[in-house]
């Protein structure tokens, strides 16, 4: 069970620089989604599950429900660094059908943002939270 742990909640770097830098990273990444596209998604989820987008036939409410887990509850882990490789896969997820499911007919100018935070939970599945995270303390 530590080995799997240890693999689940490897911090990736441990340079004191690349590790501030993911710091902020995560940070800014993780706080912005969860209050500027989770937290009303959370709030007003009756209002909003009747109609809200189901590219891949779940039907309006678990699709709802999935992108609120995604952008608010994996959002607070990647803020902690708390299993953020495997936080960051939902939200990977979550942008990749936004970008090219939801707004895939769109001009690239609707796609850009969910394609930026893509980019983002991306380079987080690659690179791992950093020391200055839960994960490097559980990893150890």
């Amino acid at each position: 069970m530590k080995k799997l742990l240890s693999k689940v909640c490897d911090p990736g770097t441990t340079s004191t620089t690349g590790s501030f830098g993911l710091l902020i990273l995560r940070v800014f990444t993780g706080a912005t989604m969860a209050i500027a596209h989770g937290w009303g998604k959370l709030t007003g989820f009756s209002e909003k599950s009747g109609g809200f987008p189901d590219p891949i036939g779940l039907g309006s409410p678990t699709a709802l429900g999935l992108a609120v887990f995604a952008e608010v509850f994996c959002s607070i882990a990647i803020v902690l660094g708390l299993f953020t490789r495997a936080a960051a896969i939902p939200l990977l997820i979550t942008m990749m059908v936004a970008a090219f499911m939801i707004h895939g007919d769109d001009p690239f100018q609707k796609k850009e943002l969910a394609l930026f935070y893509g980019a983002t939970y991306l380079t987080l599945i690659f690179t791992g939270a950093g020391k200055f995270s839960a994960d490097a303390k559980l990893g150890r």
